[in-house]
């Protein structure tokens, strides 16, 4: 189910351009750098759900799934909505023996379909409690079984496989059905005591969970993912690792990080996302997706002088990707604009607007340019008054 972590085939993780998009288009025919950092060899990630609300209502029990002399009563609501509901078929050992957010839990499953038929069983499913490494409706719900119980658990589609469904067995927006029983439950282990291979391992496993959740459009999802795998992969260690062990680690630290920048872009976390980027740029100076998505992050500050040459950088690293092209020409066009702006309001500020703006008979009129009559008006105006000014005197 989705505890395997798998995800689409992709080239390269460090030239953009080159990588294809979960529908096999290239990189640089793309909008923006919508592939993840990914492992060379990869099996199809499996499809789950987003949050998003699918609009239908709660699918009814199957009667070929559960007793018919069932009590409806004895269904409990697990959200109070109405959209997931648990009824237990075998009873456990106790309350007490229920497994806790953060532990390891292994699960016989079997999944179907309103119509009864069967699209997944696992004998033993074992995935962490709590960190959203399966789907909702089966991470929600065993956190409410007991050691040894079976419970059937009904679902909308919304805390399953959501609108897109997974193709070729489950149509979208398709309730299941599922059958679990509890076999067991233990402390996760212990990150310091990890070996370098194990570590890897599981932080790569968290990283696919993410990029399932952003090819999802659920990008909060996505982004807790990628979180959890960075903590694994930052955790103090008490076991030596090989030259190879370190570089690996730091390689699946950049993806994580390329990654949570691209899902913080997606969800408007600017300041988020330029500190992700940052941080690639510190192990890797010419990563070409973490400059061009702090050009974009940058650009949609309105930072646009800091932008241009970011994506210049990148553009020089790989001059034919079309995507960095696009989006610089229509950067550079932006910053033009805004500094005719400031220009023009600076002008207005100073009290000199454009001779543009000016009417067209004024354009001429000088100082001097005042006809003389009238300049020999005011001058025997002015003589006047001295005369009349000495006249008066005089008689005083």
């Amino acid at each position: 189910m989705a505890s395997s972590g798998e995800e689409p085939r992709s080239g390269s993780p460090d030239r953009a351009g080159t990588e294809p998009t979960a529908d096999g288009a290239q990189l640089d025919t793309a909008e923006d750098f919508e592939v993840l950092e990914e492992e060379e060899e990869e099996e199809d990630l499996s499809e789950l759900p987003p949050l998003e609300d699918v609009g239908r209502p709660p699918a009814p029990p199957q009667e070929d799934a559960q007793p018919s002399e069932q009590d409806p009563q004895e269904w409990v609501d697990v959200l109070g909505s109405g959209l997931l509901k648990k009824k237990t078929l075998v009873p456990g050992q106790g309350v007490d023996t229920r497994p806790r957010k953060g532990q390891d839990v292994t699960v016989r499953l079997k999944a179907t379909l309103e119509d009864g038929s069967v699209v997944e069983e696992n004998p033993a499913l074992t995935f962490t409690l709590g960190d959203c490494d399966v789907l909702q409706a089966l991470d929600l719900c065993v956190q409410l079984l007991e050691m040894g119980e079976t419970a059937l658990i009904v679902s909308d589609a919304k805390y399953c496989y959501g609108a897109q469904g997974r193709s070729p067995d489950i149509p979208p927006n398709a309730a299941l059905t599922l059958e679990v029983e509890l076999l067991a439950a233990r402390d996760a282990p212990d990150l310091e005591l990890l070996s370098g291979k194990e570590k890897i391992e599981l932080a790569n496993r968290k990283r696919e969970r993410g990029n399932f959740f952003y090819q999802q459009a659920d990008y909060v999802l996505a982004i807790n993912s990628y979180d959890i795998a960075l903590k694994v992969i930052g955790s103090s260690s008490k076991v030596d690792f090989s030259p190879d062990e370190e570089a690996e680690l730091l390689d699946v630290k950049v993806k994580c990080l390329n990654n949570l920048a691209a899902s913080q872009l997606k969800l408007d976390h600017y300041e988020a996302a330029l500190k992700s980027c940052n941080l690639v740029l510190e192990h890797q100076p010419g990563n070409i997706k973490a400059l061009f998505r702090k050009g974009k992050v940058l650009a949609q500050q309105g930072e646009y002088r800091e932008a241009i040459p970011i994506l210049k950088a990148a553009l020089k690293l790989e001059p034919s990707n079309k995507t960095i092209h696009a989006e610089l020409s229509k950067l550079v066009k932006k910053h033009a604009d805004q500094k005719n702006v400031e220009t023009e309001m600076y002008r207005k500020m100073l009290g000199n607007p454009s001779a543009a703006g000016a009417p067209g008979k004024c354009k001429d009129k000088l100082p001097w340019s005042i006809p003389w009559k009238w300049l020999f008006g005011a001058t025997a105006i002015a003589l006047g008054g001295v005369a009349l000014s000495v006249v008066i005197a005089a008689r005083n």
